[in-house]
């Protein structure tokens, strides 16, 4: 059944979105330098034995009090030893027994100083060889009206796998619960299952990028197109009323032509070739206009951030038009995962506005080792390869 009235997108009319909505490119970047090395600083402090060192997956949540959470996917732990490394490099490093676990999550104060991480993994793993990353988060009532708030966090759940499915198999979307201000995990509750999909590339996780407006949380996810042969993956988005983020039944699915509790979605952006989004990617609104950043198809997809414009989450999107070519350290490495982060204002924690107030908006990527084969020995010996790095956009509407 279609809800919402047919072809209704949630954004109080198509024509008067229409009328608010222009194309939006990136006309320029700069390193967010003091972000990147608030995250070496943190990683590298020798105070510290069993706290955060790296990890990828990156997304924030600005808390009421003003702190920030950054969640992490895959992440190191333990102490990092100061350069020299065993190869005599001069880099900051970790032993090869330093733990690994599946997600984690960082607390930053107001002013942008990172302070601790809280006890990891953060959300444990569902059964033996499968986990839990961590992408979207929100604060919003704990029920639809309720004075009371709650911090939800989607997860994807996934299985170990053999080749093409080394980062493992797609199985579900999920949404925890964390109470305010202690961030304490109260629930996990399982939101959409994908394991009846015979194929696991065209199972869709959601969660990558959440857009709150009009009284609705816009969560956009993915299939996993690009672990086979596809070279870009599909994106898909659903729609659920503020307050219910952990309620499945109240989850609805862009079909095509409406939106639909339990019906199989359909793709807003992509063609299998050319046009689509990477494993991840981020979705951001600046007046009547959607913005969605993502990594290029084929192999630019290593280094180059492309963007997407529309005036609706269901599109129709246009591009891509390149944004930038990721500064990358030396080495065999590749940049992935984009993600915008508005709450952090123009240029940092201290920002005052959602785009910084002058077309600004904070964008991270993650940094990994090509090869698959000495990957844990390269991200041991050089602990600063595995974290974040941070760059300002400047986004310019086209009239």
């Amino acid at each position: 059944m279609l809800l919402g009235g047919g072809r209704d997108t949630g954004d109080r009319g198509r024509g008067q979105a229409a009328a608010r909505c222009a194309p939006h490119t990136v006309a320029g970047w700069s390193a967010a330098d003091r972000l990147t090395a608030e995250f070496a600083r943190y990683g590298d402090d020798p105070s510290r034995t069993d706290d955060w060192t790296g990890g990828d997956g990156t997304h924030s949540l600005r808390l009421p009090d003003g702190r920030l959470l950054w969640l992490f996917s895959d992440t190191y732990l333990g102490p990092v030893h100061a350069p020299p490394n065993p190869a005599g490099e001069s880099h900051p490093w970790r032993d090869a027994t330093a733990p690994l676990v599946r997600n984690s999550a960082v607390v930053m104060t107001a002013s942008g100083r990172l302070t601790a991480t809280l006890p990891a993994p953060l959300f444990p793993d569902p059964a033996p060889q499968q986990w839990r990353w961590p992408v979207a988060a929100r604060v919003e009532p704990r029920s639809p009206g309720a004075a009371e708030r709650v911090v939800r966090v989607v997860l994807w759940t996934r299985a170990a796998g053999q080749a093409p499915w080394i980062y493992g198999v797609p199985l579900a979307t999920e949404v925890a619960t964390l109470s305010l201000p202690d961030l304490r995990v109260e629930s996990v509750v399982r939101v959409r299952d994908e394991r009846a999909v015979t194929d696991p590339s065209r199972r869709v996780l959601f969660g990558t990028t959440l857009i709150a407006q009009d009284g609705w949380s816009y969560v956009f996810g993915g299939d996993d197109g690009q672990a086979t042969a596809r070279p870009v993956s599909s994106a898909f988005v659903a729609r659920v009323p503020e307050g219910s983020l952990a309620d499945p039944a109240a989850w609805q699915y862009w079909t095509g032509s409406g939106w639909a509790a339990g019906a199989r979605p359909a793709a807003v952006l992509g063609d299998e070739r050319r046009t689509g989004v990477g494993s991840a990617f981020s979705v951001v609104r600046r007046g009547g206009t959607y913005v969605l950043f993502t990594m290029a198809a084929g192999t630019r997809g290593l280094t180059d951030v492309t963007s997407y414009w529309a005036c609706s989450p269901t599109g129709p999107w246009h591009g891509p038009a390149r944004a930038l070519t990721a500064p990358l350290p030396p080495g065999e490495v590749a940049a992935y995962n984009p993600q915008a982060h508005p709450e952090l204002g123009g240029d940092g924690p201290s920002g005052d506005g959602p785009s910084g107030g002058d077309g600004r908006l904070v964008l991270s990527y993650d940094v990994n080792w090509l090869r698959t084969t000495d990957a844990s020995a390269q991200l041991s010996g050089n602990a600063g390869l595995y974290r974040p790095r941070f760059v300002v956009l400047r986004l310019r509407a086209d009239r």
